[in-house]
């Protein structure tokens, strides 16, 4: 008899745990892709816009505020967003995740294409495009508590931050996605670059509803009657005859950390958001670079992400301290947002920042979120998982939503002030970093 190839015996060497557990990693990978790349195309799109009412629907009149204009349709998704996930994490505890998540990408491509259809049927309302945007920000709230909860349903603590820091990536290949989508239709047709996305995100949003698992005990159907299902770390199976209930807002809340991260995430992800929706005008303002060559280019930063996420949680893994790797990160972070770096420096200056901007982000959105949610003052009630992630992601959203819209009112200054605005933004992160987080966790106060 022929031996196997070396290939079917790789594939045959996982147990069935394994193989769920790479099934709900690259899932829940491929469906908060879907959900970034199309939140991207509009800092791609905006790009486009000269101000002139007759052929740009943002510009409804001959006037110069174009660019306060469109930090307020950045905002109006963003506030949307961040006021949206308080409810959201709530809401995930109390439903079947796979159909909550299902519904949500379904309504978010819906949304998108709609945005998109404005181009085809000639609309200049800049009322339709916010109430579009509103919309679509609330319902996106449905991802991100539930992708967390099921990838910290299914990884145990040990790995955590070097396997979400990979998975976290998800965040920065969406962008670059959405934004290689976008600009090869921003010059031709521009309703495409929302189109295509938006049915993307509904197409995944029937793989999720098809194939999503959303704990490991969810798949005892499929063993035999006298097999055992036992819950993997951080989920603690506790064998009682009712099932702990549902943890509430203020709960979460009083969870050691929540809120000290909570606000450094505001100030973190302020800065993130505005180079995510604001970095390729400025690329065609200050660099002169036409719209297409602007959304490549920004793509960099992107790049710098997925290399920032993995490191600082493969570090914050070895040291076992998330709060010291964040600080460091965002004490280095500083000089690559000044305007002389961006204005002067080289090209290859975004990776390092988009690196050292988005990794004490991802970590704490991730990793931490997890290690919050199944925090052993739980005392074993894996029911705050979605709450705690939505609550430090809801408040960090609050900082995305302001950065874009203070970047419009600032950028009519200059753009040197936009940058001030970045650096004081990354300072206050380090500030909050240092007085609560390192204090709280890494000399361990709070285990």
């Amino acid at each position: 008899m022929a031996p196997l190839p070396p290939g079917i015996r790789f594939l045959v060497s996982f147990n069935r745990d394994q193989w769920y557990r790479a099934l709900t990693f690259c899932l829940t990978f491929l469906l908060y892709t879907s959900f970034h790349l199309s939140r991207k195309p509009i800092s791609i799109v905006k790009v486009q816009s000269d101000c002139t009412p007759l052929s740009d629907p943002y510009c409804l009149t001959p006037t110069s505020n174009y660019k306060q204009l469109l930090g307020a349709m950045d905002y109006s998704f963003l506030c949307a967003y961040a006021v949206g996930m308080y409810l959201s994490g709530i809401i995930g505890e109390r439903v079947p995740i796979r159909l909550y998540l299902s519904v949500g990408m379904w309504c978010s491509g819906l949304f998108t294409c709609l945005f998109g259809l404005g181009y085809f049927y000639n609309i200049h309302s800049l009322s339709f495009y916010i109430t579009v945007q509103v919309a679509n920000g609330l319902v996106q709230t449905t991802g991100w508590p539930s992708v967390v909860t099921c990838i910290g349903n299914w990884f145990g603590k040990g790995r955590r931050g070097l396997i979400m820091g990979l998975w976290n990536s998800h965040t920065s290949v969406g962008n670059i996605l959405g934004s290689l989508i976008a600009g090869y239709w921003v010059s031709s047709h521009w309703g495409l670059s929302f189109l295509v996305p938006g049915l993307i995100v509904a197409a995944m949003g029937l793989v999720c509803f098809l194939f999503l698992v959303e704990r490991d005990c969810d798949t005892e159907l499929l063993l035999p009657r006298d097999s055992e299902c036992v819950q993997v770390q951080p989920v603690v199976v506790v064998k009682s005859q009712s099932e702990p209930s549902a943890i509430s807002f203020m709960g979460a809340l009083r969870i050691p950390g929540v809120v000290e991260f909570s606000l450094c995430l505001l100030f973190a992800k302020l800065v993130s958001y505005t180079f995510l929706f604001w970095l390729p005008l400025y690329m065609t303002k200050a660099a002169h670079l036409d719209a297409k060559r602007a959304g490549d280019l920004s793509t960099l930063f992107d790049v710098g992400g997925i290399i920032g996420g993995v490191l600082a949680g493969v570090v914050s893994d070895k040291l076992d301290k998330r709060a010291t790797t964040c600080a460091v990160m965002l004490l280095l972070a500083a000089p690559t947002v000044s305007p002389l770096c961006h204005a002067q420096g080289p090209q290859s200056m975004l990776l390092v920042c988009g690196g050292l901007v988005n990794g004490p982000y991802a970590l704490i959105t991730t990793a931490v979120s997890a290690d919050l949610g199944t925090h052993k003052s739980l005392k074993g009630n894996s029911r705050a998982l979605s709450t705690v992630t939505a609550i430090i992601d809801g408040t960090g959203s609050v900082g995305a939503a302001l950065g874009p819209l203070l970047a419009g009112l600032l950028s009519t200054r200059g753009w040197d002030q936009v940058f001030y605005m970045l650096m004081t933004a990354d300072f206050l992160a380090l500030l909050v970093s240092f007085i609560g987080l390192s204090c709280w966790f890494d000399i361990g106060l709070c285990n």
